[in-house]
C-alpha cells in the first residue's frame, strides 16, 4: 500500500495467511456474526478463506485486510475490496468486526471509513457498492454514518425463516468521480429505500 490507513483506534493492512488461525475461524462459525455476513450461507473454513485471499490477490479483483486494533496490536475484523469490476472502477467493499469484545463501540463506522479511503485513494474506485438484509438496522446505520447512501431496494430478494425479506442497496460515490450536486441528489432520494 503507498499509503497508511489509520484512524483513531483501527489501522488496516493486507491479511497475512499466517493469521488466519483459531480466534479468527471462530468468527465464521459464530452463527449470530454469520448471519448477515453471507447470503450463501457456505460454510467459511481455513482452506476456503486462504483460498478466496490467494485467488483474489492473483485475479486482481479481490483483496483482503486486516483490521486491527492499534492499542493493542491485534485482527480484529476483516475488510473485503472486492470483486472488482476494473472497466468501470466499481466494488463491493465488506466490513467485518469478528471479535465479539470490539462490537458496540462504534468502530464498524471508523472501520468502513477507513475502506473507503483505502478504495479511493489506493485502487481509484469510482464507485463502493453494497447490499444488506432491511432487517440488519446496524449495518445500515453503520454505512450511511460513514457517508454511504440508500440507492435502491429489491422486493423479496432474500427468504429468511420463510418470510420473504428486501435487500437494501447502498452506494458510496468518489467525489473525484461524482459531483457534490450528484451525491446531494441522492441524498434526496434515500428515504424512500429506508
Amino acid at each position: 500500500m503507498k499509503n497508511e490507513y489509520v484512524s483513531e483506534r483501527l489501522f488496516l493492512k493486507e491479511i497475512d495467511i499466517k493469521e488466519i488461525d483459531d480466534r479468527v475461524l471462530l468468527w465464521f462459525k459464530d452463527d449470530e456474526l454469520m448471519r448477515f455476513y453471507t447470503s450463501s450461507k457456505r460454510e467459511i473454513t481455513k482452506e476456503v478463506l486462504i483460498k478466496s485471499i490467494m485467488d483474489g490477490k492473483e485475479n486482481n479483483n479481490l483483496f483482503t485486510f486486516g483490521l486491527y486494533d492499534k492499542a493493542e496490536n491485534i485482527i480484529i475484523g476483516t475488510i473485503k475490496l472486492g470483486p472488482i469490476n476494473h472497466s468501470h472502477k466499481t466494488s463491493d467493499l465488506v466490513i467485518l468486526i469478528g471479535d465479539r469484545n470490539y462490537l458496540g463501540k462504534g468502530l464498524a463506522v471508523e472501520a468502513i471509513k477507513l475502506g473507503n479511503r483505502l478504495a479511493f485513494e489506493e485502487f481509484d474506485m469510482r464507485k463502493l457498492y453494497g447490499g444488506m438484509y432491511l432487517s440488519n438496522i446496524s449495518s445500515i446505520k453503520a454505512y450511511t454514518r460513514a457517508g454511504w447512501i440508500a440507492e435502491g431496494r429489491l422486493k423479496g430478494q432474500y427468504f429468511v425463516d420463510n418470510k420473504n425479506e428486501d435487500r437494501l442497496l447502498v452506494g458510496c460515490f468518489n467525489p473525484k468521480y461524482f459531483s457534490d450536486k450528484e451525491i446531494e441528489e441522492l441524498r434526496n432520494n434515500e428515504s424512500r429505500y429506508l
